[in-house]
């Protein structure tokens, strides 16, 4: 079960036999939805993959009575979950008979939720990876069969940790996967106390306000990128911002001026110290390093770049789950 390409690899491997021990009866992910500026309806890159080779497909928009009865005929052993990105109740987390188990995207039990990648960027972790965890009906609360653990760069984005983690999550999977088929995997309960929590992202996440540190709004931008990215308003336009660090260095400026538009960037005064934005893109343009895009798009020093509140993104306790319809 998932629905986004970070789970590519666990499928490919599923695809080509699993170590010659188990066979994937079908696949679980998220209705087709629109995509692009034309809104077209198309498949997620897990659907067209399992279509290719000729494996069943189901996309349920709810997972509902006539849908368990459904997932009951496959006679699951097994289930493995990666971005699938549906809330599983208890009765689908009891079928299988070795139960459901679980791929996320962070050391549990920091950055439970919908955006773990995201939420351990947004933080400044410099160590994050993959959990292996058997589901239980609180979400990312079940008990841990195994970790794996992946360096953060620098200037890691979302965008450049993804392929990791996939890899990462492999990594784990097949570390454990006998085991887990014959029963004798070994769990360990999580560490309650210790929780932290993330949320599913919208578009209205990639503000920015620059009276935080250059540290913290560096973390952010590159946290965000690709999705949902974030953007500055210059002279109208909106300036989509691809990469960005934190520099050592003063600015007696009002948080938010553009201190420097050359060479190294497009660099602006913070509530402490210097942002400088690495890469820039302009409507119906190419993101760019930040000098050429400068050469093209000219920002006077001195210009004020607005603020606006930044959502939280990560907290100690869960977020309210959104409403129905």
């Amino acid at each position: 079960m998932g629905s986004d390409e970070i789970a590519l690899p666990v499928l490919d491997w599923l695809l080509e036999g699993a170590d010659g021990i188990a066979e994937l009866v079908a696949v679980y992910t998220q209705p087709d939805r629109p995509h692009g500026r034309g809104k077209r309806v198309t498949a997620n890159a897990i659907k067209e993959r399992a279509q290719a080779r000729k494996l069943a497909v189901r996309q349920p928009v709810r997972l509902d009575a006539a849908g368990l009865e459904d997932f009951a005929a496959f006679q699951p052993h097994l289930a493995v979950v990666m971005a699938y990105g549906h809330f599983l109740p208890r009765r689908w987390l009891e079928l299988p008979e070795r139960g459901f188990f679980n791929l996320h995207a962070s050391l549990l039990p920091k950055y439970r939720g919908a955006s773990p990648l995201q939420g351990a960027l947004v933080c400044g972790e410099r160590e994050t990876g993959v959990t292996l965890m058997k589901m239980t009906p609180p979400m990312d609360a079940g008990p841990v069969a195994g970790l794996d653990r992946v360096a953060v760069d620098p200037l890691e984005t979302a965008g450049s940790l993804e392929p990791k983690l996939a890899r990462s999550a492999l990594r784990v999977l097949q570390r454990h996967w006998a085991a887990l088929l014959d029963g004798s995997i070994r769990l360990e309960e999580q560490d309650a106390s210790a929780a932290t929590y993330t949320r599913k992202l919208v578009k209205a996440d990639g503000v920015l306000d620059f009276a935080a540190s250059a540290e913290e709004l560096a973390r952010r931008i590159n946290g965000l990128f690709p999705w949902p990215g974030t953007a500055i308003e210059v002279g109208g336009v909106p300036v989509r911002i691809g990469s960005a660090e934190a520099v050592a260095t003063a600015a007696d400026d009002p948080p938010g001026t553009v201190v420097a538009a050359d060479d190294a960037g497009l660099q602006l005064a913070t509530g402490s110290g210097v942002l400088r934005l690495l890469r820039l893109q302009k409507p119906g343009g190419r993101m760019l390093p930040a000098p050429e895009f400068l050469r093209g798009f000219s920002i006077r020093t001195g210009t004020r770049i607005l603020s606006r509140p930044m959502p939280e993104l990560v907290r100690p306790e869960p977020f309210p789950r959104p409403a129905g319809p």
